[in-house]
């Protein structure tokens, strides 16, 4: 799959939204006609549904795309603590293999039109011994979009992980504005100062939705070019 059919979501922190705006994203473009798939390669944090791990975030991309190819596609690496997943992974004795992910990427890019990859936490989020996020970023080879939770220290956040992302020879698609905090003041001042600052189209500017309904904010997105 070329670079103009997927894409990496990476986020300024953990617990900012990715998922929600990967979500909105997967929408967006499905609403434009397009076999649209969310993937959430490693993730921890997660119930047993019967026999099978079930992690939220996963459940979410997988309800949001065009077709359901499989919870083991789209989530490869499901840890059930909700720590650190590196941590997790030696706990459970699990080492995460970039070459599982790869292949699972490989499958429903053959499957979709467009795919959304979201990251787990942060850029640079280990996920072993000498591996991390933007490891595998760097290994799939996608334009990234950069997820901002805006919050106080947004900005400082958001600059930080660019210069991770571009560091790494990636190229920045877009980025996301995400209300998060409801309460921030200055908010408009402070995308006002990212936008002035990211040599990135804005792609989306996301309002606080309680509940979290991602198809209801998915006229607000546009697709990176």
């Amino acid at each position: 799959m070329n670079e103009s059919r997927a894409w990496f979501v990476a986020g300024t922190d953990t617990g900012i939204g990715k998922t929600f705006a990967t979500a909105a994203l997967i929408h967006a473009a499905r609403k434009q006609g397009h076999r649209t798939l969310g993937m959430k390669p490693i993730a921890a944090g997660a119930e047993l549904v019967g026999s099978e791990r079930i992690n939220e975030d996963a459940a979410l991309l997988r309800a949001a795309g065009s077709f359901d190819p499989g919870l083991g596609l789209i989530n490869p690496y499901c840890l059930m603590a909700p720590i650190a997943p590196h941590i997790a992974a030696a706990e459970e004795g699990v080492s995460i293999e970039p070459g599982r992910v790869i292949d699972c990427f490989n499958t429903l890019s053959a499957a979709a039109d467009r795919i959304f990859v979201e990251g787990v936490g942060g850029f640079r989020v280990p996920l072993g011994p000498a591996y991390d996020t933007a490891d595998l970023a760097s290994d799939l080879g996608l334009p990234v979009i950069l997820v901002v939770g805006l919050r106080l220290g947004c900005i400082s956040h958001s600059l930080l992980t660019i210069d991770a992302i571009l560091g790494r020879g990636l190229s920045l698609a877009g980025w996301v504005a995400n209300c998060i905090d409801p309460t921030m003041l200055r908010r408009e001042g402070n995308i006002d100062s990212l936008r002035t600052r990211i040599d990135a189209p804005l792609l989306a500017r996301l309002p606080f939705v309680e509940g979290g309904d991602a198809s209801s904010v998915s006229h607000l997105c546009t697709l990176p070019g």
